[in-house]
Order: structure tokens, then C-alpha cells, then sequence
């Protein structure tokens, strides 16, 4: 009865100094300054510069990726928020053809491109909104980044201009559309005149998509003038 009576005694105890513990913790804690912790931003990093070697992409001095190609991209990859360092060196050396500081903010989403030729390659970065696209529709952006391609306008194929007048490093927001599968085509800006095609371009029900144009106008191969696409949920 007295082993019963003290072991009550003792649990009762341990629960009101717990319940004090708590209070206690509770009342030291500035609800001016709360401790949160931060949230990620995300960046996608692309290769885009149409006659660059195979790269590898260093954050803060740290390989992240390796021997990427042109037109191969790193998804999304978290970052913590603050300034970073961004490396993109020719894979296996330490020759960094691109060196950035930049600030990357909070529950933010970012893409980066490596562009132009290699000679004066350098980087563009876009802050990317990521909010869900209405019920049966996609957003879609779309970035020039043919070096010597001059301005156009992207239309869908015998219709209406959705990107109009767009130079080289020249990128438009999320545009909401009608999800489906549509024929574009690249015209110079302002004219009927098609520089190239896009068939079967599909825009499914709550995706969103960056659209570019890369490669050189007279180029062959992988570096003829085309378009890639790249999805971003």
C-alpha cells in the first residue's frame, strides 16, 4: 500500500515538473523572434551555350553535378538561402568559364542557364513561380537564347502570336494557356515568315513548362538553330 502510495507520488511528481519544464520553456521563448527554420530556395542549372565542352557545376566549392552536356540540365536541387557561389568549370580541370556570387531568397525557385558561345559565355538567372496553373490549363515560359538569332515571336502554327518580339536573352513570365498538344512555330518578330517548326508541342493539364530557343542560326548538328523544353513541376 505504501509502495502504491509513494510510486503515485513520485509519476504525480515527474508530471508537474514536466508540465513546469514546459511552461517554463514556453515563457523563454520571444514570440518576436521566433526560432524557425528556413526554408530552401531551389535552382535548376542548364547547359545552353551551344558550342561549350561538357561541364561540371560547383556550389560553394562543391561538385553538384558532372560532365553535363549541352542541352542536359540539373533539376531543381536545393540550396540553402543566402549568397552562393555558382562554378561551372569544364569537366575534370578546375577552369571556371562561369564564377558567380548570387543570393538565393527563402521557399524561392530559380533557374540558371550557361548561354551564348563559348567565347563569351556567361549566365542568365530567372526567378521561377511555380504556382499551380488552373484547372485545364499549363503555364509556359519562353526564353531566346540563340546567340545570333534575331527577335521573334512564337505563335501557335497558322494562328495567334503568344510571345511577340523577344531578343536574345529575352525571357518571358509563366503564361497561362489551354492545356493540349499545339504546333508553334519561331517567326521574325513581326512578319508571317517561319524560321522553324515546333510540332507536337504537349502542354499537359496542371504542368508548367520553360520553352527555349537555342542553337545557332546556320549551325548544324546539335548546334543548328531549335528549341528544348524543359518541365518545371
Amino acid at each position: 500500500m505504501t509502495i502504491k502510495k509513494n510510486l503515485k507520488s513520485f509519476v504525480s511528481g515527474i508530471f508537474l515538473l514536466a508540465v513546469i519544464f514546459s511552461f517554463t520553456a514556453l515563457q523563454g521563448c520571444d514570440k518576436d523572434n521566433p526560432v524557425v527554420q528556413a526554408i530552401n530556395s531551389k535552382t535548376i542549372v542548364a547547359h545552353a551555350s551551344p558550342n561549350a565542352p561538357n561541364v561540371d557545376i560547383y556550389v560553394d566549392n562543391v561538385q553538384i553535378a558532372t560532365n553535363v552536356p549541352y542541352l542536359d540540365y540539373l533539376p531543381y536541387t536545393q540550396l540553402t538561402p543566402g549568397v552562393r557561389n555558382i562554378k561551372v568549370n569544364v569537366t575534370g580541370t578546375m577552369t571556371s568559364v562561369i564564377n558567380l556570387d548570387l543570393t538565393f531568397d527563402a521557399a524561392k525557385n530559380y533557374s540558371i542557364f550557361a548561354i551564348d558561345s563559348v567565347t563569351n559565355i556567361s549566365a542568365i538567372r530567372l526567378e521561377d513561380d511555380l504556382t499551380a496553373p488552373a484547372s485545364g490549363k499549363a503555364h509556359v515560359r519562353f526564353i531566346h537564347l540563340s546567340p545570333n538569332a534575331p527577335a521573334v515571336d512564337i505563335a501557335v502554327a497558322g494562328g495567334p502570336v503568344l510571345f511577340s518580339n523577344y531578343t536574345f536573352k529575352q525571357a518571358s513570365t509563366f503564361t497561362p494557356v489551354d492545356a493540349g498538344v499545339y504546333n508553334l512555330e519561331v517567326r521574325l518578330a513581326g512578319t508571317t515568315t517561319v524560321v522553324l517548326n515546333l510540332p507536337g508541342i504537349d502542354l499537359s493539364n496542371g504542368k508548367i513548362y520553360t520553352v527555349f530557343a537555342r542553337g545557332f542560326v546556320g549551325g548544324t548538328g546539335t548546334q543548328a538553330l531549335g528549341a528544348s523544353i524543359i518541365p518545371n513541376n
